[in-house]
């Protein structure tokens, strides 16, 4: 057979298609179908096309496969040719999609931007299933065609699973699909009608099962994120020798104020711009994250911020900063202008290879707050353990965090410790400016002269409040200047600032101000997270009545507790049977698997004796009586005659009763095919045994009675 039905060929395509359509939660929907329609539909109508002529029909794959590439390169590298022909920005800008846009889509924030550097990936992997699974049919039927485009499927996955009403829609699609593949891949001899129904019979399990499936995943198990994806471990690379540290540019830039380094052009509500956030502290060196990602389209607000959120955007031009960093805000959405990197834990923005200075338009997330909602707020404790530590605390400073933390971490408790440095140190000015942020100078800051600029002032606040269980991290940035005129204004070196952030529950990062300098050159600020973290520090009560209630004597627990003091969570309860239980179900099997392995692999007539134990041990695990005496033909005479285990299992006791007598008695000792021969009958045992039914069989698997010897 030459020809190609068309009907089958367009619903293998299909099945592609779909497969590649999975990827949208990478790139969005849209972006996806006409760089995954058309090459589809142009390959498809190739291979009809040359299937008609017997000459064209060997290189059927070759030609479909070329025509579907210029379908690519018509819709997604078109700037790449000349009068729509390829060109050789066209074969490179191929080849590097083929070795490279997997690997920077997975480098990327989602939704990734649409661009072919990113997404070329996708098309060709649909056009190859497409291709393949075209000639999987042609050639060896309708399930083997469709194994190319369920590993696309699969492999969509393994970038983003898709769930909610999306994943049903999908199984649905491709269910539908492949049913309708089955039902017209039956064979010709069977009248239409039988073939259509005998066809929906077996395509009907297989939509049932794909929409039992997608519906379980998407509404009964839990919406966090996957598992593994290929994405946990794929950042943007950077160039460690290019990350200069801002905050040892700190005091050279309060030393020369006059400076500009920024123009903003339509924020109205930020008060500061972060540069970088510093979250590694060893003791010595404060040290930014590395988890970079390619800016994407958009980004969505944190799933940790649960208040409502307002998108801001501003324009920022004449970016002069040393290093790569840029300015941005805690919570970014979306930058145009430029294609920087994203930390996107901590907003922060790097553009490595821009040329400086820079301009773009930021968008971002600020989070609608009043003193309300901060003052009884929870510190987010989950966040602490990606922050780090504190490295080795100098002598001295344990007692000074008791002293300035004198209750429990809450959001009241981090704003009483910024207020505790505020009033007990003070900001140095003029040119001989402290430097340093290490607990050297931290120790000499805090104990000794209690005179800093903001980089000591951050730099103890964190250490101080990670002592004391209150998540928080250093940040460096500006402030915004306080003779600013209307939306636009230049931030300059003066303007230079390093503060601590907190991290507060629902809120997400709450800045706040240890030097009391923080606002528009020392002017409070009007609104925002600043302004209700002001008015809670206003309403903090004295220190002593910030101390924790005593803590109720042991006695008045003891209801919770058990008679030995120790208290039982409900859950061990649960667990110690659980666990047992689990033990039994596959400790059992485990221990009989090895035993058995042990007596199969004993030498000489040990490796018949052997057999002879494992077959007993077989009887003995499907409730069949063997007593101590008996031998194998006892086995086989009696016990097969009063509890019949089946033809199979009795031959095989017989052929093993055989090997057993040469073994033992021939005075020749036994050759390798007595041991071979010995365990093939204990497979005809075991085999002429499972015949008793499934449930015997689990029985007999967790029975543990075999596992010590014949009484």
């Amino acid at each position: 057979m030459t020809r190609l039905a068309p009907l089958p060929a367009t619903l293998v395509t299909l099945a592609a298609v779909v497969g590649g359509l999975l990827f949208a939660p990478v790139f969005g929907v849209w972006p996806l179908v006409l760089p995954l329609l058309v090459p589809a539909a142009v390959s498809l109508a190739i291979a009809l096309l040359v299937s008609r002529y017997e000459t064209l029909l060997p290189w059927r794959p070759v030609l479909t496969l070329l025509g579907g590439l210029l379908g690519i390169v018509e819709t997604m590298l078109l700037s790449t040719t000349v009068a729509g022909l390829p060109t050789g920005s066209t074969a490179r800008a191929l080849v590097s999609g083929i070795t490279g846009s997997w690997q920077l889509a997975l480098q990327s924030t989602w939704p990734a931007r649409p661009e072919p550097a990113l997404m070329l990936f996708v098309p060709l992997l649909v056009l190859l299933a497409g291709v393949l699974g075209v000639e999987l049919l042609h050639r060896w039927g309708a399930l083997p065609a469709l194994a190319p485009s369920f590993a696309v499927l699969v492999l969509s996955q393994f970038y983003s699973a898709t769930s909610g009403m999306g994943a049903v829609l999908a199984a649905l699609a491709y269910a539908a699909a492949a049913g309708a593949l089955l039902v017209t891949t039956r064979p010709e001899r069977v009248s239409t009608g039988r073939r259509l129904s005998s066809g929906v019979l077996l395509a009907a399990p297989a939509a049932l099962l794909a929409v039992i499936g997608a519906l379980l995943g998407a509404l009964v198990l839990p919406g966090d994120d996957a598992r593994y994806t290929l994405r946990d471990e794929q950042f943007a690379p950077l160039s460690a020798s290019r990350l200069t540290n801002p905050l040892d540019l700190l005091s050279h830039r309060l030393t020369h104020p006059g400076v500009p380094v920024f123009t903003v052009d339509g924020a109205t509500t930020a008060d500061r711009w972060p540069v970088v956030v510093l979250t590694g502290f060893d003791g010595v060196n404060w040290t930014p994250g590395s988890a970079y990602r390619r800016l994407g389209s958009a980004l969505a607000p944190s799933p940790d911020v649960t208040v409502d959120v307002e998108r801001r955007t501003a324009r920022i031009s004449g970016a002069r900063l040393d290093g790569p960093w840029l300015p941005s805000q805690p919570s970014p959405a979306a930058v145009g202008g430029i294609r920087p990197l994203v930390e996107e834990r901590q907003g922060s923005l790097l553009a490595p290879d821009m040329p400086r200075p820079a301009s773009y338009t930021l968008s971002w997330w600020e989070p609608q707050v009043d003193s309300d909602d901060l003052v009884n707020a929870a510190v987010d404790t989950d966040v602490a353990g990606v922050l780090g530590g504190v490295g080795q605390v100098p002598e001295g400073i344990a007692e000074l965090a008791d002293r300035a933390v004198p209750a429990r971490p809450t959001f009241r408790t981090a704003v009483a410790l910024a207020d505790f440095l505020r009033t007990e140190y003070r900001v140095a000015t003029g040119q001989k400016l402290p430097t340093g942020h290490s607990w050297a100078q931290l120790r000499e800051f805090l104990l000794d002269s209690k005179r800093g600029t903001s980089e000591q002032f951050a730099a103890a606040y964190v250490a101080l409040a990670r002592m004391k269980g209150i998540p928080a991290r250093l940040v460096v940035g500006f402030r915004a200047p306080a003779d600013r005129d209307g939306e636009r204004y230049t931030v300059r070196n003066g303007d230079a600032l390093a503060w601590p952030e907190v991290a507060v529950d629902g809120v997400g990062w709450v800045p706040l101000d240890p030097t009391g300098g923080a606002g528009a050159a020392g002017t409070p600020p009007a609104r925002g997270l600043a302004a209700a973290t002001e008015e809670v520090r206003r309403s903090l009560p004295e220190r002593d009545e910030l101390r924790d209630a005593p803590v109720a004597p042991e006695a008045a627990s003891v209801s919770s507790r058990s008679a030995g003091g120790w208290p039982i969570p409900w859950w061990v309860l649960l667990a110690v049977p659980a666990a047992a239980l689990l033990a039994w179900l596959m400790g059992v099997p485990l221990a009989k698997a090895l035993r058995a392995r042990g007596r199969r692999r004993r030498p000489g007539r040990g490796r018949v004796i052997g057999a002879w134990e494992e077959a007993r041990d077989a009887l003995r695990a499907y409730g069949i009586t063997v007593s101590p005496g008996m031998t194998v033909r006892d086995l086989t005479t009696v016990v097969a005659a009063a509890q019949p285990v089946g033809n199979e299992a009795t031959e095989g006791l017989r052929s093993l009763g055989a090997a057993v007598d040469v073994a033992l008695w021939s005075g020749t000792g036994p050759r390798p095919e007595n041991g071979t021969q010995a365990w093939a009958a204990v497979r005809a045992v075991r085999k002429g045994l499972a015949r008793r039914g499934l449930r015997a069989r689990i029985r007999a698997a967790v029975n543990p009675a075999p596992l010590r010897p014949p009484r």
